[in-house]
């Protein structure tokens, strides 16, 4: 059945992207039009978890002004998190993830025209990013982004230290922080082969968010750790309540 049910979940991803692509395909051609290419991610993943019979539980401690401009920093353990982002975060916002997303057919189109691209293959490619996503957020969009780097903890929940790339650009800009906590998304599409979906209630943390005003580059340590702390925190009362 768990077989039968992961079958369903990647043959009604992919179904809903084909059929939405070819609006998303023309709103992506220009820049003014890219916040409604972005809404129809959002739509897209609504429609998957309801389709595949995921809730979404969202404990929203804070919710971020549409107006405004973050960085939104999350725990990653899945490839279902981006999924997960795109509908627990309603901001527009450019992503920054691996540039391997570009080899996948219509999927790596729309990822290369919205979102920031790494190629930790090309020694420059961290410096371009940064820069990248600088210049995105002061144009007023925010940035999401996982600072772990990957997912490359060795037994979730319990996360791997931080990269400073998240922490340098909002001092940078002077724009908050905002953590948030993915606490069961390794339960439902754990990073194992064979690749499994599991039918469990997607839950998340968004925590309030961490100013920078005032903050120099001397402070992405303290930063850094602040912010791993506070997710680190909640993952970790998560595990005592499952145990």
């Amino acid at each position: 059945m768990r077989l039968l049910y992961t079958i369903w979940c990647a043959t009604y991803f992919v179904a809903l992207y084909l059929i939405l692509f070819p609006f998303q395909f023309v709103f992506l051609q220009r820049d003014a039009w890219k916040p409604i290419a972005h809404k129809i991610n959002y739509i897209w993943g609504m429609l998957f978890f309801i389709g595949v019979g995921i809730r979404v539980r969202v404990d929203r401690r804070f919710r971020p002004d549409p107006k405004k401009t973050y960085v939104f920093c999350a725990n990653h353990f899945s490839y279902l998190d981006i999924a997960a982002m795109g509908v627990i975060v309603k901001n527009y916002y450019a992503f920054v993830g691996k540039s391997d997303v570009k080899h996948i057919p219509l999927l790596g189109y729309m990822f290369a025209k919205l979102h920031v691209q790494v190629d930790r293959d090309q020694p420059n490619s961290r410096a371009y990013s940064l820069a990248k996503s600088i210049r995105t957020l002061a144009s007023g969009r925010s940035i999401m982004i996982f600072p772990e780097g990957g997912i490359r903890a060795p037994e979730p929940p319990q996360m791997v230290p931080f990269k400073d790339g998240a922490f340098t650009m909002a001092i940078q800009q002077q724009v908050p922080i905002v953590p948030v906590s993915l606490l069961n998304n390794y339960q439902i599409l754990p990073d194992k082969s064979p690749v499994r979906f599991h039918w469990h209630t997607l839950r998340a943390v968004i925590h309030p968010p961490i100013e920078t005003t005032g903050m120099t580059p001397d402070d992405v340590g303290r930063l850094k750790e602040e912010t791993y702390k506070i997710i680190n925190d909640e993952l970790m009362k998560e595990k005592k309540v499952a145990a």
